[in-house]
């Protein structure tokens, strides 16, 4: 067998969705055997010999695969299914031929076309060993350019109460033989399924069911790729190809396992290498430990040493980095903040205001396709309109003129955005709408907050009165439409700093009604637990971050121990979203599976690594109370932070969704959108935190 490569290239706010999980719908009864998975176990399907469900020693009623219960969940996604891409056929196994149960084995073989054999071998035991033979039964040599085997791992959001007690995130690393994957319980307590790789490579992964059935609060089905050539050649550095002479056969074997937590899985994997980071400024070192041979992506400097090799790069970008012959990850080079910042402000300005347009809507800031430098129109969709999350790139420009980064002149330019959204972006009340041409979706209280910071910043510019007045009158009508039973991004770090600027300006009764609102609301989230209400999303990390963030600044005001308790008891909920694998894009960055389709001009759903979301977990571990800060919390911050970085370019465009997977529904992915949309809001809470005195821009 041969494998060759493909060169490496160089390189939401949502609508109401409905939950689609119906535990209702007849199922036929299914015989079973069961195999042995430490003190835990695996059922099987007795007449596929596929798994249906791990089950946990700890966790009997949590899912941590897809079921029939689940209407859009199918045969062909059954466990250890899946599909083949050869140079002269395309097929998928499903149905065995033959099935040979033991004890403590199941051995089942299919055929795929006429001359590729599958035989699948499960043993149980302490660990659970899977292996999958693929033999060229045929006389003439076969070229393999996709191969995916199915893993349904049940990442799955149907509210807050069932996916934090029943659900699981699957965190994926593909690092060719250095390949593994977590199942982690979605409330971050509990035994974590782990599968490591330990015969053979996976290049990538794919996601299937990724449409208008499963919308946003389903992942979707993972496939996980030895190949995934045929559809995608220079995902993740590059795929390869299989070449099966006659007889051949190509192996791939994986454990699955329990782990006590993810430290115990890391260390189960075998790393061939350790990194002292995966992101760092352009001209910084990031030092590699291992006893192989490193080599990376033309642009990194590799400098070996005696405990391995150090990276760097004068220039910005991602770049692959190989471990040995067999194991890669990706690591990142980018900008500073500050010049970052620049380009961004000095693209924003030259790029998307819709200058074409009358009046104040002369002023709005819109997304831009980054390849023509044509304005996005609306077009009825609520993601591409001019209010809304772009809130957070007037914020940004605010920012940085601020700190005197920007030209003088950009004053103006602010002033007339912030003419447009008090006449377009906030009704008569003082209730926000989602756009100029968007007053037909109605109020929306996320776009409360961030208009308010906008307003703080600009007195903190001008010390107009007026400013600060508006900023409070949005919190205000904000309270009175509900906001403080909702989990709103950005809603308490600008209920604190509003108020504190009340205090200052002589407005004592004011600032003590907004903190004594603030407070209300952490209580009745304290109180009401793990039976979070659903949002634009059943549950997201984007709901977990303010609720942690609000609890935060509820124990700064009041210094009561309840906060400090019930922090410690959500935080790892947050936690859960991210995982530990050593990629500059997917380090502590935390799951969001939808924002390439609501806010992408691809439209295309799929995992998004990084999204501008995940910096809110930053803003939390950043911001954590002196009891529950450790090295290790400040440090995860600033990589996501770090991680983030990748969305921006040398020229100052941006991606708002670079979707990860090979392919999304059989549809190439792996790629940046070429929507630069709402991504500086990573820029905006960045500058918030340094700001606040959280964080540094270094």
């Amino acid at each position: 067998m041969t494998v060759t490569h493909t060169p490496a290239l160089a390189s939401p706010s949502l609508v109401e969705t409905t939950i689609h999980t119906d535990t209702t719908i007849p199922t036929m009864a299914v015989e079973t055997t069961t195999l042995r998975l430490g003190n835990g176990s695996v059922t099987i399907d007795a007449a596929l010999g596929a798994p249906i469900q791990f089950t946990a020693p700890d966790a009997p009623n949590r899912t941590f695969l897809l079921d029939a219960t689940i209407p859009w969940h199918s045969v062909e996604h059954a466990w250890g299914t899946g599909y083949v891409i050869s140079d002269t056929f395309a097929g998928r196994w499903s149905t065995p031929a033959s099935i040979k149960t033991t004890p403590d084995s199941v051995m089942t073989q299919y055929r795929v076309g006429d001359h590729l054999a599958v035989e699948i071998e499960r043993h149980g035991g302490d660990v659970l060993r899977e292996t999958y033979r693929f033999r060229n039964t045929g006389d003439q040599p076969m070229r393999i350019t996709s191969l995916g085997i199915q893993t349904p791992f049940a990442d799955l959001y149907p509210g807050a109460l069932d996916a934090l007690s029943r659900r699981v995130h699957a965190h994926i690393f593909t690092g060719g033989a250095w390949s593994w994957v977590a199942a982690q319980p979605m409330d971050g307590t509990g035994r974590i399924l782990g599968l490591t790789v330990r015969e053979g490579a996976l290049w990538g992964y794919s996601v299937e069911t990724r449409n208008t059935t499963t919308i946003s609060n389903a992942r979707g089905h993972l496939v996980l790729h030895v190949t995934d050539n045929a559809r995608n050649p220079n995902a993740f550095g590059g795929q390869p190809v299989i070449e099966l002479a006659p007889g051949a056969d190509y192996l791939l074997s994986w454990d699955l396992a329990w782990y006590e937590n993810m430290s115990a899985l890391e260390a189960g994997t075998r790393a061939p290498a350790q990194f002292s980071s995966f992101s760092a400024t352009v001209g910084d070192v990031i030092t590699v430990h291992t006893d192989r041979t490193v080599r990376a992506e033309h642009g990194v400097e590799v400098r070996p040493t005696q405990e391995g090799a150090s990276l760097t790069s004068r220039k910005a970008g991602n770049y692959w980095v190989q471990i040995g012959d067999d194991a890669r990850t990706e690591v990142l080079f980018h900008e500073g903040v500050e010049a970052t910042v620049r380009k961004r402000s000095a693209y924003v300005l030259d790029h998307q205001l819709s200058n074409e347009r009358p009046g104040l809507l002369t002023h709005a800031i819109v997304p831009v396709d980054t390849t023509t430098g044509l304005t996005q129109t609306t077009n009825g969709w609520s993601d591409w309109s001019d209010g809304s999350e772009r809130i957070g790139v007037a914020i940004m420009l605010q920012q940085a003129l601020l700190r005197g980064w920007l030209d003088a002149s950009v004053d103006v330019e602010l002033d007339g955005w912030a003419a447009f959204a008090r006449t377009h972006l906030i009704d008569a009340d003082a209730a926000p709408r989602r756009g100029s041409q968007a007053q037909h979706s109605g109020i929306r209280l996320y776009d409360s907050p961030w208009l308010a910071r906008f307003f703080l910043l600009r007195h903190e510019q001008h010390l107009r009165r007026e400013d600060l007045d508006l900023a409070a009158r949005l919190l205000e009508r904000g309270f009175e439409l509900g906001i403080g039973r909702f989990l709103t991004i950005g809603f308490s770090e600008i209920v604190v700093d509003v108020a504190a600027a009340l205090t200052a300006s002589g407005d004592q009764t004011r600032a003590a009604d907004l903190r004594e609102a603030l407070l209300d609301s952490a209580r009745h989230f304290t109180e009401i637990g793990t039976n979070l209400p659903g949002h634009e999303v059943a549950y997201e990390q984007s709901m977990v971050a303010p609720l942690l963030n609000l609890l935060i600044d509820a124990h700064r005001l009041s210094d009561d121990p309840i906060f400090i308790e019930a922090i410690r008891a959500r935080l790892p909920w947050l936690a859960a979203f991210g995982g530990p694998q050593p990629h500059a894009r997917l380090h502590g960055v935390a799951v969001r599976h939808w924002d390439g389709y609501w806010f992408g001009q691809r439209r295309q759903w799929g995992d998004v690594f990084p999204h501008y979301w995940s910096a809110l977990t930053a803003t939390v571990l950043l911001r954590l109370p002196e009891p529950l800060r450790t090295d290790q919390t400040q440090a995860l911050g600033y990589a996501i932070l770090r991680a983030n970085m990748a969305n921006y370019f040398a020229d100052g465009s941006a991606t708002c969704a670079f979707v990860m997977p090979t392919s999304v529904d059989g549809v190439p992915a792996h790629s940046a959108d070429p929507l630069a949309n709402d991504q500086d809001f990573h820029l905006a809470l960045w500058l918030q935190l340094e700001a606040d005195g959280y964080a540094s821009l270094a």
